[in-house]
C-alpha cells in the first residue's frame, strides 16, 4: 500500500510538471517550441506525444479564445469573407464579359498568330470608341439635351447616308451646341458648355496619349525583349499543357494552338539564308526601287485626285446654293472616291509585293504596310488641309458642321467598302480560285490592308470627335459589325497562311502607327482648329469668339475676381502661358525616357545571361 501510494505522488508530480512543460512551450513562437522539443533527452515517440499535446492544447485555447469573440469582431470576420467572396465571383463575371475570347482562341489556331494581331488589334480600338462614346455622351450630350430646341426638319431617310438635312439640327453634330450657360433652374448649379466641349475633348485625347504610349512600352517589352523569347521550345513542347481541359472541344483548339505555335518558332530557326550573287542582287534591288517609285506615284495621283474634286465639290455644291439637300447627296462623291481610292490601291500595293518575292512574309508585310499608311496618311492629310483652309474659309454658315458631314460620310462609305470588300474581293476571289482558276487556290488574309483600314477609320473619328461628338458611337457599331463579318468571311473564304510565321510583334507595330503618324497628326489638326481659326458666328459652343481657346481665357478672367480660385490663375498663368510649362514637360519627358531605356538595358542584360545559361 506504501508503494502504491508513493506511485500516484510520483504519477501526480509528473503530470504536473508535463502540464507546466506543455504550457511553457505553449507560449513559445513555434520556432522556439520546435528547438525545445528536439533538444529534450527522450526518445522520439515521447517527443511526439509532447508535440501532439502542446498543438492539442493550442487549439482549445484558440477555440476559448474565438468563443470570446464580441459581436463586432465577428461582423468584420464576416464582411471580409464576403468581401473575398464577392470579389472572386466579380472577377469571374468580368472574364465571362471579355467579348469574343473563345472566337480569339479559334482563330489563333487556325490561322496563326499573324491573322490573330489583326483582330486583337480591332478588338483593342472598339474599346477605345466605347471609352470615347461615353466620356462625350456624358459630358457634352446629356448636358445639351437640357438646353436643345425642338428640331422642325423633316426625315427623309437620305439622312443616313448624306449625314445632312435633319440630322444638321441634333446632337451629332457641333452647330447644335448652345454657346449659354446651361441651368436647370434660376438658382440652381450652372454648366458651362463652352468649357465641358473643349475640356471633355482635350482630356480624352491626353488619356488617349498616354494609353497608347503605355501600350506600346508594355507591348515592345513583351514582344521584343521578353527573355521568354530565348528560352528555346522545350518548354512549350512538354510544359504548355493544361491538364484541367477535359471538354473534347477544348482539347482540340488547343492542340490546334500549341501546333500552329510550334510550327511558327520552327520556321524561325530553320529559315534558310539565302546566298544571292550580284547579278542577282542588282536585279532585285531595281525590282524593289520600281515597285516603290510605282507606289509612291500612284500615292501623289491619289492625293492629287482627292484635292481637287474636293475644290470641285466645295465650289459646286455650297458656293452655288444648290438645295442642301441635294447638294449633300451629290457630296458623297467626295468620300466614294476616297474609298475607292482606298479599296483598290492596297491590293495595287499587296500585287507589288508578290512581285518583289521577299525571303521573309514579315518583310513583305512591313513593306505593305509602310506604302499603305503612306497613302492614306497623305490622303487624310489633303483632306484636313481642303477642311482647315478652305471650308473653314468658306461663307458656309457653320463650316465646324459641313467638316462634321464630310466625316461622317467617309466613315461610312468606308464601311460599307469594307463589307464589299469581304463579299467581292474575299468571297468571289474563293470561287475563282476553287472553281474556274483551281492553281490559285483560297486567298490568304491580307493583315497589312484590313489593318490600315482600321487605322484609317480610327484616324478619321480621332479627327471627328471635335466636329461631331458622337461620331465614336457609329464607329463602334461599324467595328463590331466588320469584326463578325471578318471572321464569317476569313473562316469561308480564306485559308491559312502557306508560311506559317511568329507575328507577336506585329501588334507593336500597329500600336506604334496608332500613335505616329496617326494620333500625333490628329492633335496637330485638332490643336491648329482649337488655336489658329475663327469658330462660326452663328453656330456652335464658341460663337462670337476670336478663338476656340478663348474661351478658357474668358474663364480665367472670370477666375480672377474670387479668391478662392486664384491657385487655378496662377498655374494658368505660370506654367500654361509661359515657358515653364514646357520646361516642366520637356524634364518629364526626359526623365520618363531615361527611366524607360534603363529598364530596356535591364532587360537585354537579362536575355543576354539568360542566352548564356541555355547556350551552356
Amino acid at each position: 500500500y506504501c508503494y502504491h501510494h508513493k506511485f500516484l505522488i510520483l504519477m501526480l508530480l509528473f503530470e504536473e510538471e508535463e502540464a507546466k512543460l506543455i504550457g511553457s512551450l505553449v507560449s513559445m513562437s513555434a520556432r522556439e517550441r520546435t528547438k525545445a522539443i528536439q533538444k529534450m533527452p527522450e526518445t522520439m515517440e515521447k517527443k511526439r506525444e509532447i508535440r501532439n499535446k502542446v498543438l492539442k492544447e493550442i487549439t482549445e485555447k484558440s477555440r476559448r479564445r474565438g468563443n470570446q469573440r464580441d459581436c463586432c469582431a465577428q461582423c468584420l470576420r464576416t464582411m471580409a469573407v464576403s468581401y473575398r467572396r464577392f470579389r472572386n465571383s466579380l472577377s469571374e463575371y468580368f472574364y465571362v464579359l471579355q467579348i469574343w475570347q473563345k472566337t480569339m482562341k479559334v482563330i489563333g489556331g487556325e490561322f496563326g498568330t499573324g491573322v490573330l494581331s489583326y483582330f486583337i488589334f480591332l478588338k483593342w480600338l472598339l474599346t477605345f470608341n466605347i471609352f470615347s462614346f461615353l466620356i462625350n455622351f456624358s459630358f457634352i450630350t446629356i448636358p445639351q439635351f437640357v438646353a436643345a430646341t425642338p428640331n422642325n426638319l423633316s426625315f427623309t431617310g437620305l439622312e443616313i447616308l448624306t449625314g445632312a438635312g435633319y440630322f444638321q439640327e441634333t446632337v451629332l453634330y457641333y452647330g447644335f451646341y448652345t454657346n449659354a450657360t446651361i441651368r436647370k433652374t434660376e438658382k440652381g448649379a450652372s454648366y458651362n458648355m463652352q468649357l465641358a466641349y473643349i475640356f471633355t475633348v482635350g482630356i480624352y485625347f491626353v488619356i488617349c496619349l498616354l494609353s497608347l504610349v503605355f501600350s506600346m512600352a508594355k507591348s515592345f517589352l513583351r514582344n521584343f525583349i521578353n527573355p521568354q523569347m530565348y528560352s528555346g521550345q522545350a518548354s512549350k513542347l512538354l510544359c504548355a499543357w493544361d491538364f484541367n481541359i477535359t471538354n473534347d472541344k477544348a482539347v482540340k483548339l488547343k492542340q490546334k494552338n500549341l501546333s500552329t505555335q510550334i510550327k511558327e518558332a520552327l520556321f524561325e530557326v530553320n529559315r534558310e539564308v539565302l546566298n544571292f550573287s550580284l547579278k542577282e542582287r542588282f536585279v532585285n534591288f531595281v525590282i524593289h526601287l520600281a515597285a516603290w517609285v510605282a507606289a509612291l506615284g500612284t500615292a501623289v495621283a491619289a492625293c492629287a485626285g482627292v484635292y481637287f474634286l474636293s475644290i470641285h465639290n466645295l465650289e459646286l455644291f455650297v458656293e452655288k446654293h444648290k438645295n442642301e439637300l441635294e447638294g449633300q447627296a451629290a457630296m458623297l462623291v467626295l468620300p466614294i472616291v476616297a474609298s475607292l481610292l482606298n479599296a483598290f490601291i492596297p491590293f495595287f500595293y499587296s500585287w507589288l509585293g508578290l512581285l518583289e518575292k521577299f525571303q521573309n512574309p514579315r518583310h513583305q508585310i512591313y513593306v505593305t504596310i509602310t506604302r499603305n499608311i503612306i497613302l492614306k496618311i497623305s490622303i487624310v492629310g489633303i483632306l484636313c488641309y481642303y477642311w482647315l483652309n478652305i471650308v473653314s474659309a468658306s461663307e458656309s454658315r457653320c463650316w465646324e458642321t459641313l467638316i462634321g458631314q464630310d466625316i461622317y460620310r467617309l466613315v461610312l462609305v468606308d464601311f460599307i467598302f469594307c463589307l464589299l470588300g469581304c463579299l467581292f474581293g474575299e468571297f468571289v476571289r474563293r470561287i475563282i480560285g476553287t472553281t474556274i482558276c483551281v492553281n490559285l487556290g483560297m486567298p490568304e488574309f491580307d493583315i497589312a490592308r484590313n489593318v490600315l483600314d482600321l487605322i484609317y477609320a480610327q484616324t478619321l473619328t480621332w479627327i471627328g470627335i471635335f466636329f461631331s461628338p458622337l461620331l465614336p458611337g457609329i464607329q463602334m457599331i461599324t467595328f463590331s459589325i466588320v469584326f463578325y463579318v471578318k471572321k464569317v468571311s476569313l473562316m469561308m473564304n480564306c485559308q491559312p497562311p502557306r508560311k506559317v510565321w511568329r507575328a507577336a510583334q506585329m501588334t507593336t507595330l500597329f500600336i506604334f502607327l496608332l500613335f505616329f503618324p496617326s494620333l500625333v497628326g490628329v492633335l496637330c489638326v485638332i490643336g491648329v482648329t482649337v488655336w489658329r481659326l475663327t469658330p462660326s458666328k452663328e453656330c456652335g459652343p464658341f460663337r462670337g469668339l476670336s478663338s476656340m481657346y478663348a474661351a478658357i481665357s474668358v474663364w480665367i478672367e472670370i477666375l480672377k475676381n474670387y479668391s478662392g480660385s486664384k491657385w487655378v490663375v496662377w498655374i494658368y498663368q505660370n506654367l500654361f502661358q509661359g515657358a515653364l510649362f514646357f520646361f516642366i514637360l520637356s524634364t518629364i519627358l526626359l526623365i520618363v525616357t531615361y527611366l524607360y531605356w534603363q529598364i530596356i538595358e535591364g532587360r537585354k542584360t537579362m536575355v543576354k545571361l539568360l542566352r548564356k545559361q541555355i547556350v551552356n
